[in-house]
């Protein structure tokens, strides 16, 4: 096509002109084009071969055979509307709820993540007579204005919090208010909810939804400590709500242990609301609400039709049962835990042998590496984390940042990642940490001089260390406490003076 042959430059220029800045580039300073996909590989217009590390919404492969050909194969025989009788939408329908628990057994189909996380909102309240929604801070669960404004990630920087959004803490058990030598963290957090659910009934709130990614992917790749969504649904339920878990980001497969991320929290935690959208298509735009006859009753009793003019069309259809075959007939799930596994501790012995790298985590092949520069201040090394990611793209490595500070490496490659992939892309890693990023981190406490704020001390509002657990203060108040009294000391002794 003549656009293959168009120079990157030219496409930069044209896409400048013609799209607004706010859609942004990966690497804006050297952008790459992207032309062709396959596996979990992407290739530039010169054929430049790029590991994929961070696209999990090609879940079984960049173009997957078996999906391009269920597209194209119902593609020529028919694509209309879901009003008609059709065997692909119910077949897709029986073959999610094989992988559910039992109660989640009604199905809505969406186009798009956004339009789930939406439509789960719209059947929450229906459900409860409630409005208002309980969201972990930093949380992301889609572009729509409904969604934005449960979405403190991205309202802070727009309109701010609603009257209706209520606030609870992320449960992260490295940077967050109850850390891993916390006796029960899961229980601890999850009180947090339950003081916030109960400040919001002081003030004449009814609570309709808690929404919560399984694993909070842009909040920095954490992982809930077990036990904590089992509690917040007690919560929840209490007050009249139902438990949303959004596994746009996470399911299917991805976490290796089970199909659904939140089956990490035991088996005995059900949600009432499951939204799923990205991988279940493979980059077809398809999206899923899975919920229980009594949210979908309540539902229809209104008597307005839910129509979707795209959503489980046969093409759509099709395509999510070729995905799900794929991960079936290959074994992906398994070799996610297997090939998931075995990055990790290739991670952790890195983290071993360099001191920025303060934390790994994940499950399966959804891993985040926290950056630090002050090991007893866990201070995000967001620049670091950065430059970092600029040398890997240089070496034909494609890895991106998230969480609070931008500083934690996010890796959810497509799920045919391999174990040489692994080891290629460590082996890179640890080659620039040793070279370029040696010797970032210390483990001495910052000297704080009267008048002078320390940057590793001082927090804006919305950065990390600004985050709280209002029953304990903030992070940097929690900190001290537990570690350095003569830091308290010395910052009084500056307020003093200043």
């Amino acid at each position: 096509m003549a656009a293959d042959r168009r120079s990157k430059a030219d496409t930069l220029a044209l896409r400048q002109r013609l799209l607004s800045s706010s859609c942004r580039l990966f690497f804006p300073e050297d952008p790459v084009k992207i032309v062709r996909g396959q596996g979990q590989y992407l290739y530039d217009e010169h054929g430049a071969e790029y590991i994929d590390c961070v696209n999990n919404v090609a879940h079984v492969g960049h173009c997957h055979p078996v999906v391009v050909q269920a597209a194209h194969e119902q593609n020529q025989v028919l694509n209309t509307n879901s009003r008609y009788l059709h065997d692909n939408i119910v077949d897709y329908a029986q073959r999610l709820s094989e992988t559910l628990p039992e109660k989640l057994c009604v199905f809505y189909f969406l186009n798009s993540g956004s339009e789930a996380n939406d439509l789960a909102l719209r059947l929450a309240r229906q459900y409860t007579g409630h409005q208002d929604v309980v969201v972990l801070d930093h949380a992301y669960h889609g572009h729509l204005s409904s969604l934005i404004d449960i979405s403190p990630y991205k309202f802070r920087d727009l309109d701010g919090q609603k009257e209706w959004v209520h606030v609870a803490p992320l449960p992260d058990i490295y940077r967050g208010c109850y850390r891993e030598d916390h006796p029960n963290p899961a229980e601890a957090y999850a009180n947090e909810v339950k003081r916030v659910v109960s400040s919001a009934q002081e003030k004449g709130r009814k609570i309709a939804a808690f929404f919560a990614e399984s694993l909070p992917s842009v909040g920095g790749q954490i992982v809930p400590p077990v036990g904590y969504f089992a509690r917040v649904a007690e919560h929840i339920h209490r007050a009249g709500g139902v438990f949303v878990a959004d596994e746009i980001q996470v399911g299917f497969g991805r976490v290796g242990k089970y199909f659904w991320a939140f089956q990490l929290q035991g088996d005995d935690f059900i949600p009432d609301i499951v939204t799923m959208g990205k991988s279940i298509g493979n980059g077809h735009p398809v999206a899923c609400v899975a919920t229980t006859q009594a949210v979908s009753r309540a539902f229809e009793a209104t008597g307005v039709e839910y129509f979707n003019t795209f959503g489980g069309s046969p093409v759509s259809c099709a395509v999510g049962l070729a995905v799900l075959d794929v991960l079936e007939k290959q074994q992906l799930q398994a070799h996610a835990a297997c090939v998931g596994s075995f990055l990790m501790e290739l991670l952790r012995q890195q983290k071993a042998k360099h001191p920025i790298i303060g934390d790994v985590r994940g499950s399966g092949l959804f891993i985040g590496v926290d950056l630090i520069r002050h090991k007893a201040m866990r201070t995000p090394a967001t620049e670091e984390a950065e430059y970092l990611v600029s040398r890997l793209k240089e070496n034909y490595i494609l890895l991106s940042t998230d969480g609070p500070g931008r500083n934690v490496l996010k890796f959810k490659p497509p799920m045919c990642f391999s174990l040489d992939n692994a080891r290629y892309v460590v082996a890179k890693l640890d080659a620039i940490l040793t070279g370029e990023l040696g010797a970032r981190t210390t483990d001495q406490v910052p000297r704080i001089q009267p008048g002078v704020k320390h940057e590793s001390l001082t927090a804006e509002p919305g950065d990390p260390l600004d985050s709280t657990c209002p029953s304990k203060g903030s992070l940097l108040e929690v900190w001290v406490s537990r570690n350095q009294a003569p830091i308290l000391h010395a910052l009084t002794s500056t307020s003093e003076k200043t």
